[in-house]
């Protein structure tokens, strides 16, 4: 069997681009890579997804629902779905986050272009086979990543059977107390890192979306949580607030009270998940520099639970994680 680099030579000889300069672009938190291929005035991205340990099917899948409703996700040009390999349009270099470093006063129009698109997108999804759901175990188990990953690295030991039994329980019984509402599709990873402006496209095209191959069937919730409780930026309240008030504008059919218990039941979710993937990265895969935002992702964890219907979960962590407990863990010494 040829090695990676052989694979994607080929590949790239098969669509013309084998001779094209190739540089590679910012690290994923996955097994993932990418290149922007250059060759004149031309340019494409290459996404490098090797099996089995990622699959670029969801990505094509999503992609397609995305680009059918209209939405600015990255045209395909070529793939090689059993060597994991995609060639790219290439959207540039203007990241949200790079464009908000460069000019912090385009914050609001951003943001607010953002949570237009996830109102558009909310509106308009109807419904998609092989798009699996956000379901009761898939919440779970991502909320089970801060016992696996973070209690030990703060506590020097494993949480108890019993702890863990009640931690599940509280998880379940707070998502159990949530009304229903209309599922949507849910992109998951909606945020300024995954977010392009691209300036020259009209509307809600100049937002481009990336890093969508994760995507679920779930509460519309959630991408709002990504954007407005980002791990890795702070969002001022107050424009966090007028961007939740307008999108429940657009849904006068939503009961407001019960769209925020579900913002903050997600959104707590979503930083205990977190809380133990960058522990994750760190501790298994030698990727220290995300540790950097555990006490962002723990003011956002904090605010969540202060949401009166999730007072069971904000005891267990008040017990288990009083504030001098709310720490960054100090790096592996694999990963030093």
């Amino acid at each position: 069997m040829p090695d990676r680099s052989e694979q994607i030579q080929t590949f790239l000889a098969a669509q013309g681009w084998d001779n094209a300069a190739r540089v590679p672009l910012a690290d994923d938190a996955s097994f993932r890579r990418y290149e922007r291929l250059r060759d004149g005035a031309s340019s494409r991205v290459l996404m490098d997804a090797p099996p089995p340990h990622e699959d670029v099917r969801p990505f094509i899948r999503i992609d397609r629902i995305l680009s059918g409703m209209g939405f600015s996700a990255p045209e395909i040009h070529a793939q090689d779905a059993e060597a994991g390999l995609l060639l790219l349009e290439d959207f540039g270099d203007a990241t949200y986050k790079s464009a908000l470093a460069a000019d912090p006063f385009c914050e609001e129009t951003l943001y607010t272009l953002a949570v237009d698109l996830l109102i558009a997108l909310h509106q308009g999804f109807g419904s998609a086979e092989d798009v699996p759901a956000y379901d009761m175990a898939r919440l779970r188990t991502e909320a089970n990543l801060l016992i696996e990953w973070y209690y030990p690295a703060i506590h020097g030991a494993e949480a108890s059977p019993a702890l863990r039994r009640e931690y599940k329980a509280l998880w379940q019984a707070a998502f159990a107390e949530l009304p229903p509402m209309t599922d949507t599709l849910v992109l998951r990873d909606f945020h300024v890192d995954n977010l392009m402006w691209l300036r020259d496209r009209p509307g809600l095209a100049a937002c481009g979306l990336l890093d969508f191959q994760d995507a679920v069937i779930g509460h519309p919730a959630y991408d709002l949580v990504s954007l407005l409780e980002d791990a890795r930026r702070d969002v001022p309240s107050d424009l966090a607030a007028t961007l939740l008030d307008r999108y429940l504008k657009a849904f006068p059919e939503v009961d407001p009270d019960t769209f925020r218990q579900a913002f903050a039941l997600y959104g707590a979710q979503r930083s205990a998940k977190i809380l133990g993937i960058f522990t994750r990265l760190d501790r298994r895969d030698g990727k220290p520099v995300y540790l950097e935002h555990i006490s962002r992702v723990w003011r956002w964890l904090e605010g969540d639970l202060a949401h009166p219907a999730l007072r069971a979960l904000q005891y267990w962590f008040d017990r288990e994680f009083p504030p001098e407990r709310r720490v960054t863990p100090r790096p592996s010494a694999a990963a030093s």
